[in-house]
């Protein structure tokens, strides 16, 4: 009796596996195209922050490459989007982590011109506390678009640091570290970009085909 009643609710929770299982996978898969295109969306509208729209005229998340580099942060592969005007190239737009935030690593991504000048940043992933590390995100306050036309000259530029640190750069009330690792890390990025600027663009197109 008790062996029958076992195998039954054994069968029931089988088949109750099985069609959760199916449930799920059929909803990812109903789902994936419109979650990419979400995703896309979103990519599109970030980069278009970081540089004006007029700076260039191809579409940025088309021309791609990826990259892993030291200065960069972590070692895993980054993604460089090209700036292309008439056939010029005209700036990067360089993901890079900062692994020393408050609460974990943080993620940018930051766009240099050819003249080694900042034309924006933005912090695309991170876990920083709110209401004083999340003051990265332009919504929170404007600290991030302080590095606009600004430019490193070498990875020991003294002025390129938070204020506390010497630097020209704010850091915020309360709180250091957040700033602190944004800004070295977008010093980094700055200065590969500035560094390996024309190489990057004969890169292989990693984004080739992305729709």
């Amino acid at each position: 009796m008790i062996l029958s009643s076992m195998r039954k609710n054994g069968l029931i929770l089988t088949l109750f596996a099985i069609a959760t299982t199916g449930a799920v996978t059929l909803v990812q898969l109903a789902t994936a195209e419109q979650i990419a295109l979400q995703e896309q969306k979103k990519l599109m509208n970030t980069l278009s922050q970081i540089i004006p729209n007029d700076a260039y005229d191809n579409e940025l998340y088309l021309d791609c490459t990826q990259i892993t580099a030291a200065e960069l942060g972590e070692n895993q592969a980054h993604t460089l989007y090209r700036a292309r005007k008439n056939g010029q190239n005209v700036a990067l737009l360089v993901q890079s982590t900062a692994p020393d935030g408050y609460s974990g690593k943080i993620e940018i991504i930051s766009a240099t011109y050819r003249d080694g000048t900042l034309a924006g940043v933005r912090v695309l992933k991170h876990k920083e506390t709110p209401g004083l590390g999340d003051k990265v995100e332009p919504e929170k306050s404007d600290w991030i678009h302080s590095f606009i036309g600004q430019q490193v000259e070498s990875l020991n530029d003294p002025r390129f640091r938070v204020k506390k640190d010497g630097g020209v750069i704010d850091q915020f009330t309360g709180a250091t570290i957040t700033p602190r690792a944004v800004v070295k890390s977008v010093k980094s990025a700055n200065v590969y970009a500035q560094t390996h600027f024309d190489a990057l663009f004969d890169a292989k197109n990693d984004c080739a085909g992305v729709q």
